[in-house]
């Protein structure tokens, strides 16, 4: 098959519209049978190269001709707009784009190596298998508190209700955030995370950086039994975290760390509402709930498209070549349901023998997160199902509505009755 240039296919697609968001699955599947690399723009205007298949998808993920350092890639901004208005905008305003400060940006998956491999190691040595299996009880114990509570209403939103509470307080024990700190934090990271107004988001970023910067400095005072802690004092032969790197992991577990499985518990459970066979199978035997996690993180997963990366030179994707200095965007979603990899994609099926997953990532950007996320899945999905066997939806399917995110798939509310 003849290659495909850049300069030779059609103008790029606006495809994040609030309908695509709603299903984005056919407009992806077609996309998919279209091309190996298709151009599209975000909705900040930034032309970027979507890859659906996934082959092609596993191998981007872990192909080091695509950068992930921000330093270099913040430069190549300006140049990639679709529409030259956009481009004039974002020149004339970059120097009051200030509301992600450089300080929340010196993490391990806004780097390439020799930094990010520097990076994992000692964030590796905290955030170990020991760790996560050891908070096995304590999210047990937090989600039977939930669902108590939860039994005393008839009708209530799940995501406010059990998918976000759950996975946020185990950041913040992670992290050894007091209780009587978590209101504030959760309204920062809320902000952070919306893309809400400039002058809010600039603001929340500031207290941000002040918290954690004090927060860090009581760890190193008065070490806690906290991943933070860890964190603080973890080192590979002589070498730390600085202060400016202890602040930024702490903001990336903050915001990787609990927005992935709010949408996992909550995409998770409409699956279930919505395949009472699942429910059958999962009721009649309980070792099936690995599977099924894996099978929630395929069919609909918590992060729809990898973060941003670039080319550092032309990149042959199947047919397609894209140029030096372009964004490309990976869709986890659309490989996950990519029918020369998975028999049937659209069927939910928690029996699907699952190998290579790409739902967290693939490579040296693997999410380090993933095991944590999977338990928080198991254990929140098992226990709701056996508190609330009748648990339904309290609207029609077509009345949820889904966040509007270019990274994120997830509900904005999920209104169930509990029996």
């Amino acid at each position: 098959m003849a290659r495909i240039s850049a300069r030779q296919t059609a103008p790029p697609i606006d495809l994040f519209t609030p309908a695509f968001h709603q299903n984005p699955h056919e407009a992806l599947a077609e996309l998919r049978r279209t091309a190996s690399a298709v151009p599209v723009t975000t909705p900040n205007g930034l032309r970027t190269w979507l890859v659906t298949g996934y082959e092609h998808a596993r191998a981007l993920l872990a192909d080091p001709r695509l950068s992930k350092d921000m330093r270099v890639g913040r430069d190549l901004i300006p140049r990639n707009f679709a529409d030259p208005d956009r481009q004039r905008e974002f020149l004339a305003e970059s120097g009051e784009r200030s509301q992600f400060p450089h300080v929340l940006s010196v993490h391990m998956l806004d780097s390439d190596p020799p930094d990010h491999t520097r990076l994992r190691r000692l964030v590796g040595r905290a955030f170990t298998a020991r760790r996560t299996e050891s908070l096995r009880p304590r999210i047990t114990e937090l989600t039977d508190e939930l669902l108590d509570a939860m039994a005393r209403h008839e009708r209530l939103d799940l995501m406010e209700a059990l998918a976000f509470p759950v996975p946020f307080t185990v950041i913040c024990w992670l992290l050894g955030v007091p209780p009587d700190d978590r209101a504030a934090f959760r309204r920062w990271s809320n902000l952070l995370v919306s893309g809400a107004g400039t002058d809010e988001v600039r603001e929340a970023s500031a207290s941000m950086i002040a918290y954690l910067r004090a927060l860090i400095e009581a760890k190193r005072a008065e070490p806690a039994d906290d991943m933070l802690t860890d964190l603080v004092h973890a080192q590979d032969a002589g070498d730390q975290l600085s202060s400016d790197e202890l602040i930024s992991m702490a903001f990336l577990l903050l915001v990787a760390g609990h927005e992935t499985t709010v949408n996992l518990i909550g995409n998770g459970t409409l699956a279930l509402l919505t395949h009472p066979g699942v429910r059958q199978q999962l009721a009649a035997d309980e070792s099936l709930w690995p599977a099924a996690v894996e099978e929630f993180l395929r069919h609909d997963g918590p992060v729809t498209n990898a973060t941003w990366r670039f080319t550092t030179e032309p990149v042959e994707v199947g047919s397609v070549v894209i140029p030096e200095g372009e964004f490309v965007t990976i869709s986890l979603g659309a490989a996950g349901r990519d029918p020369a990899r998975y028999p049937d994609p659209d069927r939910l099926d928690i029996t699907r023998a699952h190998t290579a997953s790409v739902a967290f990532g693939h490579g040296i950007h693997h999410c380090l997160g993933a095991p944590l996320a999977r338990l928080e899945g198991q254990i929140v999905l098992s226990r709701l199902l056996t508190r609330f066997p009748g648990l339904r939806l309290a609207v029609d399917v077509d009345q949820l509505r889904w966040r509007s995110s270019l990274m994120m798939r997830g509900l904005e509310e999920l209104p169930v009755f509990t029996a």
